[in-house]
């Protein structure tokens, strides 16, 4: 047996389930919370192939560790079965990442009721009745909620009202859960600044990436990873934290 091996994981022997998992942020925080020790149940919507290539590149570090979920978050009836099936297959929850997201977007003049319930539902509706169906078990294992959530929740984003809107009330909602799931569950979030670019947004071009960059203190975007390295802090090393928003943005907040 090595020295290394004889060293405790942070989440050794805890559960997460991550939602939006298969791809992107979502997967550096798979990743990075089964490297602290974690089992992870990944949902996903669509991404099948990345999802389960993810679970296997994840087994093969520790077999049976990982498990897939698949479901469209939006059917909200069934987000209790996301928890039962992490139930199911692993016997406990200690941690809840909300991470799925909509992002485009919504001026105004072209808002309509589909724009509003798609941004509404996956950035806040969502992570509150997940939360809600995952806080008993939690509670019985004094776990935790993530909440992936964004600087422009303090500071809008032009163009983008809805998005605006709902990640404003998943701030509100990360805090008013922390009172009412206080003292065996704690509630934080982290809001992402310039991290991974979205993949098909014109509103992002070459010349607005490089002004928002040079706005930025540390003069470079963010990675995936700074996030997970975030998300596992509030998982496993902030017992006495809780209703805290982090902002890694690069200190671009200090600029807005």
């Amino acid at each position: 047996m090595t020295q290394s091996s004889l060293i405790a994981l942070p989440l050794d022997g805890k559960v997460a389930l991550i939602t939006g998992a298969a791809r992107r942020v979502g997967a550096a925080i798979a990743r990075r919370l089964h490297g602290a020790g974690a089992r992870v149940m990944l949902h996903y919507r669509s991404a099948e192939g990345d999802a389960q290539a993810l679970q296997s590149e994840l087994n093969a570090l520790r077999a049976d560790s990982v498990a897939l979920v698949q479901a469209d978050l939006l059917q909200t009836a069934g987000l209790p079965e996301l928890v039962k099936n992490t139930l199911s297959r692993f016997g406990r929850l200690d941690v809840l990442v909300n991470n799925a997201s909509s992002f485009y977007a919504t001026p105004v003049g072209d808002i309509g009721e589909r724009e509003w319930d798609d941004l509404i539902g996956t950035n806040l509706k969502v992570p509150l009745f997940l939360s809600q169906a995952a806080a008993p078990a939690l509670k019985k294992t004094g776990g935790a909620i993530v909440n992936i959530i964004d600087i422009h929740a303090e500071r809008p984003m032009k163009n983008y009202v809805v998005y605006n809107i709902a990640k404003s009330g998943l701030a509100g909602l990360t805090r008013t859960l922390a009172r009412e799931l206080g003292p065996e569950v704690r509630v934080n979030g982290v809001s992402p600044g310039a991290v991974m670019w979205p993949e098909d947004d014109q509103h992002f071009d070459a010349v607005t990436r490089q002004r928002i960059v040079s706005n930025t203190p540390l003069k470079r975007a963010g990675d995936a990873d700074d996030i997970a390295g975030a998300v596992l802090y509030f998982a496993s090393a902030a017992g006495f934290v809780t209703g805290q928003i982090l902002a890694v943005d690069g200190g671009r907040t200090i600029h807005i």
